[in-house]
């Protein structure tokens, strides 16, 4: 079989992370709380059976409003665009995709009776992409309990050894997102490195790998702040930093944090930008649209970088991504006004977009929308089986199935490879912008690499 073109091809698999972090326990007992109250709230847990007529949901969980509101949109535009292109192929079963919405704000206390609601209230709930950092570890537990299959976006390491039936996951632990953005600075150079995280779960569970791969790579931590997410200034934080006169800056703030972060740094350091490495939340029209705002674009994009999943950037798979998006553009609420293609690099949209693929594929291979049926089939057509053919997107796959083939789907995020807890990490680029918005790759991180910074 053919692998996807460009940066795919150049780099390797990373193997998975030796590094383990238990449950935290108040992550434990949020959970615990959010599985008793949405099963309360939801009245059992067997979760919704599809009936023979009507179309079948697939929900975007995942926070709309809040610091983290620039997500919901970015899985929105996968949603959608995913949704009309397995339509325009006849749909799933004879049933079309629709799409529907549950805001969690980025906040346990707010997503569990949104997940709730969803269950309370949808009929023909088929599948739930999203579940981030900031909720899953409340919500994943409930939505298992529903037996309803999930393909989250969570990096939070729990979920590399506590087995959900129900949960898939294509991008890595957060940790291994610490290893790469500091591979990123050993190339770079960098000798000084500053941390500068949000106050958010999602963002803080890099804090504590990011300083263990620092040190083994053998630079120095010189600041370590943490900025809050609801705060409109952060010239405390911007103070400490410039004191510190750090090579580079590893950050993720999402929202507004961030861009006020590096406009007050560059007002404290005489007019100069410090280096930035980012996370892969970074690659969004959001963020790039408020850092050059606060800023100056040319000197945000001179002076940024941040890992990246790597994905297809040609080929079928890509250009079935990219026609699958740009059919929906303008047409989904809440997505930026920027440069539209870089959804296409955009971590959310892309394995997530992988994600419903798999699941609707699964169905159609299983002639049932009953998940007890059609669930066993993800792995089977993402890692393939002997004999089976490659494809790249929903149409291809089900003339295939049509013909009696066995099939292997690979789209836009590459080949999947599933454990025994259904996580696919991908593997790493190197990514920045152009002072115009678009995303270029301009390097690729290897398996040696990661292992050389892993504690």
């Amino acid at each position: 079989m053919s692998e996807p073109s460009g940066p795919v091809a150049l780099a390797t698999r990373p193997s998975a992370p030796r590094g383990r972090l238990r449950w935290p326990r108040p992550l434990a007992a949020v959970a615990a709380v959010a599985l008793a109250g949405a099963l309360a709230a939801c009245g059992g847990s067997s979760g919704t059976s599809p009936t023979s007529s009507g179309p079948l949901v697939f929900a975007d969980v995942a926070p709309f409003s809040g610091p983290d509101a620039a997500l919901g949109p970015t899985y929105l535009v996968s949603c959608e665009g995913t949704a009309n292109a397995i339509n325009q192929a006849g749909g799933i079963l004879g049933h079309k995709v629709v799409c529907k919405t549950a805001d969690t704000r980025g906040e346990p206390a707010d997503a569990v009776p949104a997940v709730g609601n969803l269950f309370a209230t949808t009929k023909n709930l088929e599948l739930i992409i999203g579940c981030t950092s900031d909720e899953a570890a409340s919500v994943v537990p409930v939505i298992n309990q529903h037996k309803t299959v999930m393909f989250c976006m969570t990096g939070q390491s729990e979920f590399d050894h506590v087995k959900y039936p129900y949960f898939y996951r294509l991008v890595p632990p957060d940790l291994a997102e610490s290893y790469a953005m500091t591979v990123i600075a050993k190339q770079l150079g960098y000798k000084r490195i500053a941390l500068a995280f949000g106050n958010d779960i999602g963002s803080q569970t890099f804090v504590q790998p990011a300083i263990q791969a620092i040190a083994k790579a053998g630079m120095k931590l010189v600041a370590n702040v943490t900025l809050d997410l609801n705060a409109t200034t952060y010239r405390t934080e911007a103070a400490t930093i410039v004191a510190a006169h750090p090579d580079a800056i590893m950050t993720e703030a999402l929202g507004n944090a961030d861009p006020t972060l590096f406009a007050e740094i560059k007002q404290l350091n005489g007019g100069k930008m410090i280096p930035i490495i980012g996370t892969s939340a970074a690659i969004s029209p959001a963020f790039f649209s408020a850092s050059a705002k606060a800023v100056g674009a040319k000197v945000f994009a001179a002076n940024f970088h941040a890992d990246n999943l790597v994905t297809a950037t040609s080929g079928p798979a890509y250009d079935a991504f990219t026609k699958a998006l740009l059919a929906v553009k303008g047409k989904v609420s809440g997505a930026q006004t920027g440069d539209f293609t870089t959804y296409f690099t955009a971590t959310g949209a892309v394995h997530l977009y992988d994600g419903m693929n798999l699941a609707a594929l699964a169905m159609v291979a299983a002639h049932s929308t009953d998940v007890a049926k059609w669930r066993p089939w993800i792995v089977t057509i993402g890692d393939g089986v002997p004999g089976a053919v490659v494809v790249h997107s929903f149409a291809q796959g089900v003339a295939a199935l049509k013909a009696g083939k066995k099939i292997r789907y690979i789209g836009p995020g590459g080949p999947t490879v599933f454990d025994a807890y259904h996580d696919s990490p991908g593997i790493f680029q190197i990514d920045t912008y152009s002072p115009a918005g678009q995303v270029i790759v301009s390097g690729n991180i290897s398996a040696a690499q990661l292992r050389s910074v892993e504690p």
